[in-house]
């Protein structure tokens, strides 16, 4: 693409360039060879010494074009960007997730610059994704398992049968998300953000996750307390599943 408009940019710049030069015809001579002939030297005359606003004009355009020219000339050579390492979203060569995810940072805020990207049966598996938003994308069956998810947002997400499990999801924003068949075991689910939308119905497993300081509407707190996995303690912060979710016992 940039080849492309650099080689339209130069096309441009030889082609109004050349409007602007007086032009020339080729004349066969009585013995047959080519010869170049100039334009009517009276019109010649009369436009260098009658028309000084034409040539002032032209000779801004060319100035301008050249100046174009010479701005698009470095992106001809300029590489594409590899993806940075172990950085989430925090680094401009690491906005996009490899399959086609859909992040970038601008300005210190975490934006997401597509939606409803298809990312299902994706591998992010112990990988930095923090701070990317995943907003309106269909994530199914993807395995997020270890992965650095501090901060991301699947705000009205599809997450049918993803893998969370020992993920950090701290402060991520799982607003109107839907997570039946995930696995969120051992996950730390700590200060995520939910809504009345967020789906929990048909989660496969919440063993041994923590939902400390993760607001949940009474029904959902009720669904999860109920489910037939929510025992156990956090490797991680140490915390128990029940005591997390405040659960009645």
């Amino acid at each position: 693409m940039v080849r492309f408009l650099a080689s339209t940019t130069t096309a441009c710049l030889l082609g109004c360039a050349s409007a602007f030069t007086p032009t020339a015809t080729t004349a066969v001579s009585p013995r047959g060879s080519l010869a170049l002939r100039s334009s009517s030297k009276t019109s010649s005359q009369l436009h260098a010494s009658n028309n000084p606003l034409g040539e002032q004009i032209g000779a801004a355009a060319t100035t301008a074009l050249l100046s174009i020219g010479l701005l698009a000339t470095p992106l001809m050579g300029m590489p594409m960007s590899a993806h940075a390492g172990d950085t989430g979203a925090s680094t401009a060569a690491n906005s996009k997730i490899t399959t086609g995810g859909a992040s970038t940072l601008q300005s210190g805020r975490t934006i997401a610059i597509t939606r409803g990207v298809n990312l299902d049966n994706s591998n992010f598996k112990g990988q930095n994704l923090k701070g990317v938003a995943f907003q309106q994308s269909i994530v199914r069956d993807t395995n997020f398992q270890g992965a650095n998810l501090v901060g991301a947002s699947f705000f009205d997400a599809t997450l049918d049968g993803s893998n969370f499990e020992d993920a950090d999801m701290s402060l991520c924003n799982l607003e109107m998300a839907q997570l039946n068949r995930a696995n969120m075991k051992n996950a730390v689910a700590r200060e995520m953000y939910v809504s009345g939308a967020t789906l929990f119905e048909g989660i496969k497993d919440i063993e041994g996750s923590d939902w400390s300081e993760t607001q949940l509407r009474k029904d959902q707190q009720k669904y999860l307390c109920n489910h037939p996995t929510a025992k156990g303690t956090n490797p991680v912060t140490g915390v128990e599943t029940r005591e997390s979710l405040m659960c009645l016992d």
